[in-house]
């Protein structure tokens, strides 16, 4: 065996050795007959070796690197674009928006085979009990609120100053002063200079004048207008003068006052829309409705602005206040969202809700659905972070905007319990009404 490997290593060691020679032919006889035979024996050239082409690939790489390439579009083109589309939708959204309220819930539209996760978002009105869409919200109330003028002025004047007026601090200043107005007749009902109030006053014009429904208020609790002399005056001024029979009945003033200085703002009241869902592999996903988003065309015009200083911020360093105003500034940029809880059998409750509301409002709408009420149960965000009932964190502190899929799980004691009774801890939790309208999630 070792003879025959020897034999094939010296046959090889032969063949590469070229062609032979006479051993009577001289060097000069040679010289030419090699070059005459040259073009002859060319041999077919050799592709490169790997190495050669991983080397010629790095500097190609390099070269391009160094070339300066053709423009595609940034991520600053692209948000402009998707703007730019977004746009025209959200003017036909709210040019089509229907002027009239509604009594009932419409049906989410398809748009091919997009189906949107939650109509929109509606209200009720705690005047009337009318289901209001977001657009009519804040005009349907004030109607609500001037038509109750006939049957309640008092009221109607109070609901008026406490919702009609925007800034808060004004509302409780201008408050504050009527109460004095009242507290001061109230002490010193024989003296008459507490039972007028002079209309251009310095105080009356800058903190009562301004208020809407203030006028309609004094009006409501006796007050009249009346024109009085002024002393080192030469004509009237107008007054408030309080009416004998209101000045008769002391104690309706000191409720008056009351009601006053305990009003609030008449607020819409958010519908939850609870609905129940099969078990989906697209819990996850959510198609929202251009409600949850509160952009206006201004608005989205306004976002498109922030979109492209988002991208020119990304090449500067930030100090760790301006990042955290920016988060600030993200958070506030959602209303509502919609968030879906995840049962134990798969089901899937969901319901809408403020942004700003505490992670406490979801255990009270999960809890009204359950069975059994009673027991501790535990919810976990996607990222498997507990969120506890205890904590005064809102939804979009914890990042659970615009919309986000939660876990219901059993406190651990509960879940022994259920074991050791033989139940099987994935059985269905909901109360049976709610059942019979599970819907498929699509």
């Amino acid at each position: 065996m070792k003879k025959f490997f020897q034999e094939i290593k010296a046959d090889i060691k032969f063949k590469s050795a070229g062609a032979g020679q006479k051993l009577t032919e001289s060097a000069a006889e040679k010289a030419p007959k090699e070059k005459n035979s040259q073009p002859a024996r060319q041999q077919p050239r050799q592709g490169p070796t790997n190495e050669a082409q991983m080397a010629a690939a790095a500097a190609l790489a390099r070269l391009e690197q160094k070339q300066p390439r053709a423009r595609g579009p940034t991520s600053q083109d692209l948000i402009r674009n998707q703007v730019r589309k977004e746009l025209p939708a959200e003017a036909s959204v709210s040019g089509s928006s229907q002027a009239s309220g509604t009594n009932m819930i419409a049906e989410p539209k398809e748009e091919g085979s997009t189906h949107l996760a939650a109509p929109g978002v509606y209200f009720t009105c705690p005047l009337t009990g009318a289901i209001l869409r977001k657009d009519q919200r804040d005009t349907r109330i004030k109607e609500a609120i001037l038509s109750h003028f006939s049957t309640d002025p008092v009221a109607a004047s109070i609901m008026k100053i406490h919702t009609f007026n925007k800034d808060r601090d004004r509302v409780k200043l201008g408050v504050d002063t009527i109460a004095k107005y009242l507290d001061n007749i109230h002490l010193h009902p024989e003296e008459e200079k507490y039972r007028k109030i002079k209309l251009q006053n310095k105080v009356f014009q800058e903190r009562i004048n301004c208020l809407e429904g203030a006028h309609e208020f004094f009006e409501a609790i006796g007050f009249q207008k009346t024109l009085l002399p002024v002393p080192d005056q030469e004509g009237p001024e107008e007054f408030y003068v309080l009416s004998e029979a209101a000045l008769a009945k002391p104690e309706s003033l000191e409720r008056h006052k009351e009601q006053l200085l305990c009003g609030e703002p008449v607020r819409a009241t958010l519908i939850r829309q609870r609905r129940v869902f099969r078990p989906s592999p697209m819990a996850s996903q959510f198609d929202l409705p251009p409600d949850f988003f509160n952009l206006t065309t201004e608005e989205a015009k306004r976002e498109q602005k922030l979109r492209s200083e988002a991208v020119e911020r990304l090449s500067m360093l930030r100090t760790k206040a301006m990042r955290e105003k920016e988060e600030q500034r993200e958070m506030r940029k959602y209303t509502y969202t919609l968030l879906r809880v995840r049962l134990p059998d798969g089901c899937l409750l969901q319901g809408t809700f403020y942004a700003r509301e505490r992670v406490a409002a979801l255990y009270s709408f999960v809890r009204e659905a359950l069975q059994n009420d009673w027991l501790p149960f535990e919810l976990l965000a996607s990222c498997g972070q507990k969120l506890s009932e205890d904590e005064n964190l809102a939804f979009n502190e914890c990042g659970l905007v615009p919309s986000a899929l939660l876990t219901f799980s059993w406190d651990m004691a509960v879940l022994e319990d259920i074991k050791a009774a033989g139940a099987k801890p994935d059985s269905s939790i909901l109360k049976p009404e709610l059942l019979l309208a599970i819907e498929k999630l699509s």
